[in-house]
């Protein structure tokens, strides 16, 4: 059979195809990418995570943070925040030339958020046609962009998650839910929301999960005209040609997060481009490393390698002799309350002579063994802390009133502001976190991109709808 094809639809008032450019930060969808993906018909998406502004000459403004406390930091963080993702709105708005739409994607974990999208949509006025936003529960989404008359993506992982935000929130501002996105956690790269019941090594076809969302909607009253957008894993719409006009599940659209990566338009640096285009089947990993709690993915290389070597030099110690715990631990500590049994205790010795000379206590009563120049990192990256998320395991931050979780700062985790403002902005890929999806590995086997080729926007939405 062939592809059956793709019907425009009506979104904030214009006809556009059901294909949205998934939105990724940081920096790594601005007002190019979004600007061309609208131009060609669909729907842009602007990251909304500390986005880029930019100085009178058209330069890149760094990030640079002056204060001296956390909370202080914090709130230059937040400036930043409105200030880019508003000069991005305007500028992709401008380039889309009144086709296709903008819409702008937020994490709603992320420091601020709340403040960020009233200060972002307050001066983007008729610019940005939704917000999509998951990672976490954004319950209050619906009632900030409706004050806006803006429309509302919700993303989620599950109907089970929907459900909970329609009774809670949504159902209240029924009329601006514009689509509700289900993005794959086994699939789709960046943060997912795979839940502790679910297992990250038991992938489940999407497609169940899907038809359960869109029942869970026609519970709610919801239309069948809502579309529900399928996230993760897509990449040629043939493959799905069977979720088109599928009276099951209702309206369907497409998110691409992966492949619009790389494009001539994508603002990410050339070493990331071509790094993309080596990637194997597997080379992709769905880990918890991130500081904020979630399951994300992202590709396996030296920076990703290093955290998980990180947590494997790592034992459970007590602060009392007690049971199996008969040992006192005397290589990369000071003091003598940590006991351990006999067996982690010739393992912390090899690692110390392996020059994993410094142990760092966890959270979970663990130690993990690290150079001394690791060590300095991890503390100085803590201590740097500019409070990018509501809470961070890193760093310990919390936007509360005692700016802190009231944990202990989790060395086994990383700072990702510092690594994806990096990345973003031309660092060494080996050595940040570089999300993608887990079909990123098409890029080397795709006839599309041989001998190199890297499509315009346009020349690739133009690929998308013809089915490959």
């Amino acid at each position: 059979m062939g592809f059956k094809g793709l019907k425009p639809i009506l979104y904030a008032g214009r006809e556009v195809w059901p294909i949205i450019e998934g939105g990724k930060g940081v920096s790594a969808t601005n007002h190019q990418s979004s600007g061309a993906w609208a131009a060609a018909g669909g729907i842009g998406t602007v990251s909304a995570v500390n986005a880029d502004s930019y100085d009178p000459t058209g330069k890149i403004v760094p990030q640079v943070y002056q204060s001296r406390t956390r909370r202080e930091r914090h709130e230059e963080l937040i400036e930043f925040a409105i200030a880019g993702a508003v000069e991005q709105v305007k500028r992709a708005y401008d380039l889309a030339g009144g086709k296709g739409a903008i819409n702008i994607n937020v994490l709603w974990e992320m420091g601020g958020a709340q403040r960020i999208l009233h200060g972002v949509l307050e001066r983007t006025r008729g610019l940005v046609a939704g917000v999509t936003c998951g990672a976490g529960m954004p319950y209050k989404l619906s009632e900030i962009t409706a004050s806006y008359g803006v429309n509302y993506l919700p993303i989620i992982s599950s109907a089970r998650a929907f459900s909970a935000l329609w009774k809670r929130a949504y159902s209240k501002a029924a009329e601006w839910l514009a689509a509700v996105v289900y993005e794959d956690p086994w699939l789709a790269g960046g943060h997912n929301g795979l839940s502790n019941a679910e297992d990250p090594l038991q992938p489940q076809d999407p497609y169940p999960r899907v038809k359960a969302l869109r029942e869970t909607m026609r519970t709610g009253g919801i239309s069948d005209d809502v579309p529900i957008v399928m996230a993760g894993g897509v990449w040629y719409l043939r493959d799905w040609n069977h979720w088109i006009d599928n009276p099951e599940l209702g309206s369907i659209a497409f998110q691409f997060g992966t492949r619009p990566l790389l494009t001539k338009e994508s603002p990410i640096p050339e070493g990331w481009k071509q790094a993309l285009m080596t990637l194997e089947p597997g080379d992709v990993l769905l880990h918890r490393f991130s500081p904020t709690g979630f399951y994300s993915s992202a590709v396996l290389n030296p920076f990703l390698r290093e955290l998980v070597a990180r947590s494997e030099r790592q034992i459970a110690f007590a602060g009392e002799m007690a049971g199996d715990h008969t040992h006192q631990l005397d290589v990369g500590v000071k003091g003598k309350n940590f006991w351990v049994t006999r067996g982690d205790l010739l393992r912390a010795r090899e690692w110390f002579g392996l020059g994993f000379t410094e142990a760092l206590k966890t959270p979970d009563n663990t130690l993990i063994f690290v150079t001394p120049a690791e060590k300095a990192i991890i503390r100085k990256d803590q201590a740097d802390c500019m409070g990018c998320l509501s809470q961070c395991a890193f760093s310990s931050w919390a936007d509360n009133e005692t700016n802190s979780t009231g944990r202990l700062a989790d060395p086994r985790s990383f700072c990702i502001q510092k690594t994806l403002q990096d990345i973003a902005h031309g660092g060494p890929v080996e050595q940040n976190l570089m999300f993608a999806g887990h079909n990123a590995y098409n890029f080397k086997k795709d006839p599309f991109y041989s001998n190199g080729f890297v499509p315009t926007v346009k020349q690739l939405v133009d690929r998308i709808l013809t089915g490959d």
